[in-house]
């Protein structure tokens, strides 16, 4: 079942919707900015976003990589100001569920989700709510969070090999079928972690995926490996980071009334679907702890030496994100913690691009460090750093959400147990 917000639950209201969308607009836009700002000029910057669009976006396709770091950003901002506007535009509340999946757009844009190849999905949610009679606005997120599944529809209509007039319509097709059936198979597959696993829609894209990509290689189609991962940007990359979440910090401050009340009632959600701190605690601190976590993410990264590029960023802004939808300081430290320590005790280097991902990505599993504890959220991280290592291929890389499919197997393996044992104790 969705777990959802006490009807006797105090909303608060801080700001207005307008605010709301005025503020995450403008932190869109600055994406724009600063891919024009750092890109040699708009020819290079077209040149990349017609790269971005037609290379394979298997896991790892950072745009970075592909089309350079103009493209990369203005393809990201690009895409989440259309977002923006479309749920502006359905008149949709930017509460939890909104800001969050505008960040995993921001982020996703970076390796794996451009201009081209998220409509399919969207369109095929849009097709699911029309079939059953109800309102777009039920299933908006499901078809945001959906366009995990963008990398198939580029790979059947640009990369396999097969005539133009076979791959394009395939392409389409596939792409419109798969989120025609996703709202569905997420509404049933949350029972499977109940709720533990904030990347439902992730989990969901791993098992569409793993069928995916059996039927490709029935009937013989290779899905060739990739392994774009860019390196040398740290130093501009981080200044832009960093300025983005200090001011999340210092606005969420000023809205707040100057104040950090309400930031510590954050911290004691467990964080389990469905937590809208927005709803729950209001706007302005749980900007806040957008801005903290941010921090909290691009510090570790840079602390262990590793490469801020698309994939990185991209869980940067995944926590920053779910940091208004679940995520606090509390829960996902354990998370993270596990994760460093399944490296180490693997004599893994934490600077690895695949210890960086579960590192960041994995803090999926922070309602269950919310829930159970410090030391269950460790293990859990635990965990999640040898699962996700082994994943990806039952997929062949065509769910970008692939730690939200490993943390979806490990919550279903671990909560139980924990549970059980709960209860022989009481």
């Amino acid at each position: 079942m969705i777990y959802k917000l006490k009807k006797n639950m105090n909303r608060t209201q801080d700001v207005s919707n307008n605010v709301k969308v005025l503020i995450i607009t403008v932190y869109a836009a600055s994406l724009i900015l600063f891919g024009l700002i750092v890109g040699d000029g708009p020819r290079k910057i077209l040149e990349g976003l017609y790269q971005i669009i037609i290379q394979s976006d298997i896991l790892i396709s950072d745009y970075i990589g592909v089309g350079g770091i103009g493209a990369a950003f203005v393809n990201s901002g690009l895409i989440t100001l259309i977002f923006i506007f479309i749920l502006y535009k359905m008149k949709i509340q930017f509460n939890g569920a909104a800001v969050t999946a505008l960040f995993l757009i921001a982020g996703f844009s970076l390796f794996g989700k451009n201009l081209f190849n998220v409509w399919f999905v969207v369109v095929g949610v849009f097709l699911y709510a029309k079939v059953q009679r109800e309102r777009f606005s039920k299933y908006i997120y499901t078809a945001l969070f959906g366009t995990a599944m963008a990398p198939v529809v580029t790979e059947l209509v640009f990369i396999i090999s097969a005539p133009t007039y076979v791959r394009i319509p395939l392409g389409i097709i596939v792409g419109i079928l798969l989120g025609f059936i996703l709202p569905p198979l997420a509404s049933y597959l949350i029972r499977v972690h109940q709720g533990f696993n904030l990347y439902n829609i992730g989990f969901t894209a791993g098992v569409i995926g793993l069928i995916v990509y059996a039927l490709l290689r029935s009937y013989e189609v290779e899905l060739v490996p990739r392994d774009v991962w860019s390196t040398g940007n740290n130093t501009i990359l981080a200044i832009y980071l960093s300025l983005m979440f200090i001011s999340m910090i210092v606005l969420g401050f000023y809205l707040n009334k100057k104040s950090f009340n309400k930031l510590k009632e954050i911290t004691e959600y467990t964080g389990r679907l469905v937590s809208d701190f927005i709803l729950l605690e209001g706007f302005a601190p749980t900007l806040i702890n957008m801005g903290i976590n941010g921090m909290i993410a691009l510090s570790y990264v840079l602390i262990v030496k590793g490469d801020l590029n698309g994939p990185t960023i991209g869980g940067i802004f995944t926590i920053v994100g779910f940091s208004s939808f679940g995520k606090h300081p509390k829960n996902i430290l354990p998370i993270m913690l596990g994760v460093i320590l399944g490296s180490l005790l693997k004599n893994g280097d934490l600077n690895d691009p695949t210890v960086l991902l579960a590192a960041l990505f994995g803090t999926s599993l922070a309602p269950i460090a919310g829930e159970f504890g410090m030391l269950f959220g460790i293990l859990a991280g635990f965990f999640h750093y040898s699962v996700v290592r082994h994943v990806g291929p039952t997929h062949g890389g065509l769910n970008l959400y692939n730690n939200g499919f490993s943390a979806g197997i490990v919550a279903a393996f671990l909560v139980p147990i924990i549970e059980a044992f709960r209860k022989d104790e009481d």
